[in-house]
């Protein structure tokens, strides 16, 4: 049985396919589960190129993912707790897995491949092979 989980969402449609996913699980009676979402580190505005369009209001969008978690957090059956946190994807996800202890970390994969994989990295692997527990990867229909 688990008795605490991260679970680590990006926003994406496989959000919905990780919280099912979770939903399956078996959990011990006074077990915790984490929901997280990590912003990735602001760009420096010098490095934007002026043609470029320019990200949504930080604000809104953190207010966005905030209320979406804790939609997902009144479907649970488990008691549960939101961590919204900034910095590297991988990295943050692997820091609070290893701040609450967890016997396992859930997280979505894009399924994406060749270039797109090595250009633009992978969040689930590095998380993956980097992490202290185990890691459940959900992947895209």
């Amino acid at each position: 049985m688990l008795n605490s989980v991260l679970v680590a969402l990006d926003g994406s449609e496989i959000s919905e396919r990780v919280i099912q996913t979770l939903d399956n699980l078996a959990f011990s009676k006074d077990a915790k589960v984490i929901l997280c979402h990590v912003f990735p580190t602001p760009e420096s505005e010098m490095e934007l190129p002026a043609d470029r369009p320019q990200p949504e209001s930080p604000t809104f969008s953190y207010f966005h993912i905030e209320k979406q978690l804790q939609s997902y957090q009144e479907k649970l059956s488990v008691t549960s707790e939101l961590e919204l946190v900034t910095g590297d994807p991988a990295e943050e996800i692997i820091r609070l897995a290893n701040i609450y202890k967890t016997d396992l970390i859930i997280i979505g994969s894009r399924g994406l491949m060749g270039m797109k994989r090595i250009v633009q990295g992978s969040v689930s692997s590095q998380v993956a092979e980097e992490a202290n527990c185990s890691v459940l990867v959900v992947k895209p229909r």
